[in-house]
């Protein structure tokens, strides 16, 4: 029995807001928010993912939560090693397995140095050989486009802390446009605009909540309600206080406005010929933030082209990094 069978192959969507874990052979084993919980003096993990995320904004003294990447990019090197490494023992059945391959998504806009951290985390948690994708072409393989043809598709990649627009054709990334504007400045949107026009303090995890339940990006019929605890600045006592999807629309509009300003700076650039094709095939948004309320339909108003939501858009990145896992050397045109 060779030490064969002990290795595997992993692939990571490794984002600001979640981390999504697929195993070669098993598909999409974990999807877990990034983020880690240490014990402040001897800087311990205490936990990580979900359990982590319960403790978000509710700690002690002794206890602080991180999240290790910000803008899409690690800020805090040892923090998600250790995130890596955890979150893949919750999934790893055998203790003794080693991982051999891992391919890890990063945003088309990040520098070399921040390659070389993702690398080298990736490596610290134990993985043989590293091999790095772009985020929008992971995407576009996870919603079953043909990379390789000679057509221009268009993504738009809407993450916690990126938003990545890219025309793909010919297995690679023709133009590209990455902005660092996501879910998490949507939700600090939120909180910005309440604390400025209603004196109500409200958590980044009642934002986000705020911003599913009622966020959009065009008016809504009916307009939606929502009610939600705060603290009300005047007084300093906590409040329920009703609030509306119009209200959310006018927090949202200037971080979505940037999105649809991103995608148009994209197509002003793109090539004719694969501009004719993205008119015929039209723009596709995933990512946790293409679940937006009519945010599809406020980008088609803006560019006048058809606009779609990819099919689950949330995991859409970590399918096409796993079926890059599967396929390696078929796919090796689109690694670095």
């Amino acid at each position: 029995m060779g030490l064969l069978n002990f290795s595997t192959d992993v692939a990571i969507d490794l984002g600001t807001a979640n981390t999504l874990i697929y195993i070669k052979g098993r598909g999409i084993v974990l999807n877990e928010p990034s983020i880690v919980a240490l014990n402040r003096s001897t800087r311990k993990v205490i936990a990580v993912g979900h359990e982590a995320q319960q403790m978000h904004e509710r700690t002690h003294r002794e206890i602080e939560t991180i999240r290790p990447l910000k803008d899409g990019v690690i800020a805090d090197f040892e923090v998600a090693e250790q995130l890596i490494r955890q979150l893949i023992r919750k999934v790893q059945t055998n203790w003794m397995s080693a991982i051999r391959r891992m391919v890890v998504c990063v945003p088309s806009g990040i520098t070399e140095v921040e390659k070389r951290a993702v690398r080298d985390s990736a490596e610290h948690a134990g993985a043989r050989q590293v091999y790095l994708i772009d985020e929008p072409m992971a995407a576009a393989i996870g919603i079953g486009l043909n990379v390789a043809e000679a057509v221009g598709n268009m993504i738009v990649d809407i993450g916690g802390g990126t938003t990545e627009i890219a025309v793909i054709a010919l297995s690679g990334i023709v133009i590209d446009e990455s902005i660092r504007v996501g879910g998490d400045e949507l939700d600090n949107a939120i909180v910005q605009y309440f604390k400025r026009n209603h004196n109500l303090l409200i958590g980044h995890r009642t934002a986000e909540r705020i911003k599913k339940e009622v966020g959009s990006a065009i008016e809504l019929d009916p307009e939606l309600e929502l009610s939600v605890k705060g603290r009300d600045l005047v007084s300093g006592i906590p409040k329920i206080r009703t609030i509306s999807s119009e209200d959310v629309r006018e927090a949202l509009r200037e971080p979505v406005g940037q999105i649809a300003a991103a995608v148009i700076r994209c197509l002003e650039r793109t090539p004719p010929e694969l501009g004719s094709d993205i008119l015929e095939r039209g723009i596709m948004l995933t990512g946790g933030g293409a679940m937006l309320k009519g945010l599809d339909s406020m980008i088609r108003g803006r560019v006048d082209l058809p606009v779609y939501v990819a099919e689950d858009p949330l995991t859409a990145v970590v399918r096409g990094t796993g079926s890059v896992l599967e396929d390696i050397d078929g796919f090796e045109k689109v690694l670095s």
